[in-house]
């Protein structure tokens, strides 16, 4: 007596689940993470290229006294945080701009408003090791 021997297929899931739902999983956290890291840069390539951090780094870069503490050449040295505001020609920032130079690190802390153009009512600059504070908008005397 001859036997039928049915060969039953199995799906295309049945076959390749094992490996799918890791690579399905990892390919939404990598999708997910990129969606973040881009948002993030795009916020913070925005604070560099305002006017308001613009302005403020061009007189840090400029500052005798700056200089003579960081070297020269002064750079940015991270990532900047804090916030701007722009509504048209009116505005705010409170910014927070990590710096370098050949001698030492330090953190530019601005604060501005903008009504046409940006009035800096803080610019001071924080050097960490001696932790000492220039302010760039103090008159001198």
């Amino acid at each position: 007596m001859e036997e039928d021997y049915v060969e039953v297929r199995r799906s295309w899931w049945d076959r390749n689940w094992k490996w799918f739902v890791p690579t399905g999983c990892l390919s939404l956290i990598v999708i997910f993470a990129l969606f973040i890291a881009g948002i993030f840069f795009g916020v913070t390539s925005m604070m560099k290229d305002s006017d308001a951090y613009k302005g403020a780094m061009t007189q840090v870069q400029n500052n005798k006294l700056v200089i003579e503490k960081l070297g020269n050449p002064i750079e940015d040295d991270g990532m900047t945080s804090g916030s701007i505001n722009i509504t048209n020609d009116s505005g705010n920032c409170d910014l927070q701009i990590p710096i370098k130079g050949p001698k030492g690190k330090a953190t530019v802390f601005v604060v501005a408003e903008k009504r046409g153009t940006w009035k800096y009512s803080q610019i001071i600059v924080y050097i960490k090791a001696t932790k000492e504070e220039i302010d760039l908008l103090k008159k001198k005397q």
